[in-house]
């Protein structure tokens, strides 16, 4: 076999080993991991039961590589657009984030809630994403990715409350007075400017970054404040 065809083989490959991941996500999305067997993937994936085994070696091994699809996917949505100014990029994380629970409403609890139990695999990934966002946001507060043990732990604290909030409201999707994204997500870059100021009176060598670069307040062509919550009668948020 040539170096084209070996090319050609190992893209179909990777191709299939895609599709699969993206039925698995779509089964687990209706289904629970105990109520699926192999016999029903690979019926619902319309190939024979060994191409999964081939590629993924049990159900375990396919489950653990939809997670880790699904992680890596919410990564790149969050840590994205790394050359826009330092406030855009933290909004844009923030609504990346936001983006992905509202359109994969399964794979977000199953890598915020560590999916099958207590899986100390599933956990690990969803530490690794914690991580990826953690030193996102810092990037873009502070222009560096490492952080003092206790500005980490802050940053930490708000990123378990935006889990939360983001859980329960993907839940309240189709309720009348659900807020939309862009609201939630200005209330979120709220709370984060807070967590901020709080950083630098425990830690000074983190000093928040002055308002207009926090990604709070767009600039003059940008539209409302991000203070104002946009969808919220009389949102505007007093600025401390």
């Amino acid at each position: 076999m040539n170096n084209s065809q070996q090319r050609g083989k190992t893209e179909r490959s990777q191709v299939r080993r895609a599709e699969l991941i993206a039925t698995g996500r779509k089964l687990f999305a209706d289904t629970s991991y105990d109520a699926l067997s192999m016999d029903d993937i690979a019926k619902q994936a319309g190939v024979a039961k060994g191409l999964i085994y081939y590629y993924f070696t049990s159900k375990r091994g396919y489950y653990l590589a939809i997670v880790e699809d699904s992680v890596g996917e919410l990564a790149a949505r969050a840590g994205g657009d790394t050359g826009l100014p330092a406030a855009e990029r933290v909004r844009r994380t923030i609504d990346g984030y936001l983006h992905y629970a509202e359109h994969h409403h399964a794979a977000y609890r199953t890598i915020v809630t560590g999916g099958v139990g207590s899986d100390a695999e599933v956990l690990a990934l969803r530490d690794a994403v914690r991580t990826e966002l953690v030193a996102t946001i810092a990037e873009g507060a502070y222009g560096h990715r490492a952080l003092p043990p206790l500005a980490r732990l802050a940053l930490v604290g708000w990123l378990s409350g935006v889990e939360g909030t983001t859980l329960d409201w993907i839940g309240t999707e189709g309720e009348p007075d659900r807020p939309d994204r862009a609201a939630l997500g200005a209330l979120l870059v709220r709370q984060l400017r807070a967590t901020l100021t709080v950083i630098e009176e425990f830690v000074p060598q983190c000093p928040a970054p002055p308002a207009e670069d926090r990604g709070v307040r767009s600039g003059p062509d940008d539209g409302p404040d991000d203070g104002a919550v946009r969808g919220v009668p009389g949102g505007a948020i007093p600025h401390p």
